[in-house]
């Protein structure tokens, strides 16, 4: 994207989870080898690449601040889900990951901050590397916190019934809070934000 000393030039785009959005939901993935892009994932980021929309994914890996797996690995498996969409023509302009959590078992990692959702850290920072208007952005996951990220930065929200999905639509109807809609699949997510924004 261009900018200028005068302005910076911002647009729409989207920010995904990963585990149970992009791939298949796995408790604490730490095997690489374990990795499987959901059906249709690859096609509905293709589709947000050929409209030149910019595809963030922003996920928590409390993993490391339990002693799962180190930093190095989640970048490993970070990286290897970039690449397996990139194979089928599909592309992931930026990548965010929060390695905290308050009850982790590693000191360095065992603290409350400001990136894990449902904290919009990892929004804003995607939002500042690729010029997002967060407010023409939706955000799609499966978990309360995408819904509660991308409602604190004024964004559509998505939720997706897969992975955490029923759940978390279970604990939102609890609190009240109703994402933008309720969907499937990230494909038909896709396809209704496009629908949206065209009559917007």
């Amino acid at each position: 994207m261009r900018q200028d000393s005068s302005r910076l030039i911002t647009v729409s785009g989207v920010i995904l989870d990963r585990d149970g959005t992009v791939i298949r939901e796995a408790e604490y993935l730490t095997d690489i080898r374990k990795i499987r892009l959901l059906p249709g994932a690859a096609a509905a980021i293709r589709r947000l690449n050929k409209k030149q929309l910019p595809v963030a994914i922003v996920t928590n890996q409390a993993a490391v601040a339990r002693g799962l797996i180190d930093e190095p690995r989640v970048k490993a498996i970070n990286e290897e889900v970039v690449k397996r969409l990139a194979r089928r023509g599909a592309a992931i302009n930026h990548l965010e990951y929060c390695p905290h959590h308050p009850e982790g078992r590693v000191k360095r990692y065992a603290r409350k901050c400001r990136c894990r959702k449902p904290a919009p850290g990892m929004l804003l920072r995607a939002a500042k590397a690729l010029s997002l208007d967060l407010m023409r952005s939706v955000v799609i996951g499966d978990n309360v916190g995408d819904i509660k990220a991308g409602r604190a930065v004024g964004a559509t929200t998505i939720l997706l019934l897969g992975g955490h999905g029923r759940k978390a639509k279970r604990e939102l109807e609890k609190i009240g809070l109703k994402p933008d809609h309720v969907t499937t699949t990230l494909c038909k997510a896709v396809e209704w934000w496009l629908k949206q924004r065209s009559r917007n």
